[in-house]
């Protein structure tokens, strides 16, 4: 089972910054018959679906005078780029995931009727001032198919959801998890329908219904556990997962939903997508897929430092030549090469432009240094007589011992937590959000 997160100490949102939409249970969980619903797009549909309501009227706001652009909803960029967390400068890679998101077909099926549809039959970019031009404003027009845009503008048995609380969410499975469990949260039971694990798959990650499955296992750990954490950690529900086995083998799911005691902190989510970021990575080899991903599951400061560094190893001319570049920062970005003095630098410089975000996960940093200072100490334990010795000279020269009784070594329980926190930092690098949001999948056991 999972366990509760406690949000931040704070009041909840206004009801008008949730930006809430109804979204129909059909279109929550979709199966995908063709193409793959990435963590942008399914933000980027959200936020359609939210301003179509909004608007209401097709043709509305329209920048151009033209019979076809009657039959589009419209709204500035820019609100989609707030909206989704995107970086709005790069409209090249927004083309990508809107293109994504009409590559998308989509089935529904019921006792009289089955459906085959496309998620978004057509979208427009329009500047009246000329689209490659400086001036003037950037507009996004949308359409959807006859029976998505029923289920959008008519849903009848909807959910409400909210366009703030899918902006804090970093991965395409928790968006998918939260929507789904969002469902039952005002309902009786609170708890979601049970179905094959199989089918969860399909429905958190989306994926291809066809697609060869991963064991059940990996399913779990890779995906489940570090959604639920999330979802935890910065939503308005908690959820717990719950396992029905068939003998030894788990054969289906549900999840436990409560609505949070307290909702999480109220700030403007970051860009998501970042254009210049992710440029700078695919000049390294990388795919775009795989920039972005690693831009929505990585800290912001991190990714930075170790572009920064592997930049610049590359243009040494006296080191040895890199075979493969984007290998080099993926192993340089997993292993935390960058020195955390360099991703400090880049945090406070973030820090100095966006509110302070860490406040809303303190508690699990807090837990976070106390187990690892409890790894500290067994490390040091473990080690031979010798290199004790040498780690404890370390520490006595260090500022962190500064005011400390060390007369009796390690013996009082003061000398030894600050030793502990002091070689937890020395062995490991300042924690980042996923390395916070994995601790708590591991918490949540």
């Amino acid at each position: 089972m999972a366990t509760r997160t406690t949000k931040g100490n704070t009041d909840p949102p206004a009801k008008g910054d949730l930006k809430e939409f109804r979204k129909t249970n059909e279109a929550i969980g979709l199966r995908v018959s063709e193409g793959r619903l990435s963590l942008l797009s399914r933000k980027i549909f959200n936020v359609m679906v939210y301003h179509a309501q909004r608007v209401r009227v097709k043709g509305e706001n329209a920048p151009i005078d033209t019979e076809a652009a009657k039959k589009y909803f419209w709204i500035p960029l820019a609100d989609v780029a707030r909206d989704a967390a995107y970086d709005s400068k790069d409209t090249e890679l927004l083309k990508e995931h809107v293109q994504e998101l009409q590559n998308i077909r989509i089935f529904s099926e019921d006792a009289i009727q089955w459906t085959s549809e496309r998620l978004v039959s057509s979208v427009k970019l329009v500047n009246p001032k000329g689209l490659n031009k400086k001036g003037g404003m950037l507009w996004f027009g949308f359409a959807f198919p006859p029976e998505v845009e029923s289920m959008v503008m008519s849903p009848g048995s909807y959910t409400k959801l909210s366009v703030y609380y899918q902006a804090l969410l970093r991965s395409g499975a928790s968006l998918a998890l939260y929507e789904i469990c969002r469902r039952y949260a005002t309902n009786p039971s609170k708890v979601t329908n049970r179905a094959d694990w199989e089918w969860w798959y399909g429905a958190i990650t989306g994926n291809p219904v066809r697609e060869e499955l991963p064991e059940y296992k990996y399913f779990k750990r890779d995906v489940i556990k570090t959604a639920i954490a999330e979802i935890n950690l910065v939503t308005d529900i908690n959820i717990e997962l719950i396992e029905h086995k068939v003998g030894r083998r788990v054969a289906q799911l549900q999840f436990a939903v409560t609505q949070a005691p307290q909702s999480a902190l109220m700030f403007p989510a970051p860009p998501l997508i970042d254009g210049d970021m992710v440029q700078r990575m695919m000049t390294l080899g990388l795919t775009q897929e795989d920039a972005c991903d690693l831009l929505a599951t990585n800290e912001e400061a991190k990714l930075r430092a170790t572009l920064d560094l592997v930049e610049t190893r590359l243009r040494n001319p006296k080191a040895a030549r890199i075979e493969s570049p984007a290998g080099y920062f993926k192993t340089a970005l997993r292993d935390g090469y960058a020195a955390p003095a360099e991703i400090a630098k880049k945090t406070l410089s973030r820090l100095e432009k966006k509110p302070d975000v860490q406040a809303s996960i303190s508690a699990i940093r807090e837990r976070y240094f106390v187990e690892r200072a409890k790894d500290a100490y067994a490390l040091f334990n473990e080690m031979t007589e010798e290199e004790q010795s040498d780690w404890l000279g370390r520490f006595k020269a260090s500022d962190a011992a500064k005011g400390i009784s060390l007369a009796k070594g390690l013996a009082t329980n003061t000398a030894r937590t600050a030793f502990s926190m002091w070689l937890a930092a020395e062995q490991w690098h300042e924690p980042t959000d996923s390395d916070l949001l994995a601790f708590a999948a591991v918490q949540a056991k």
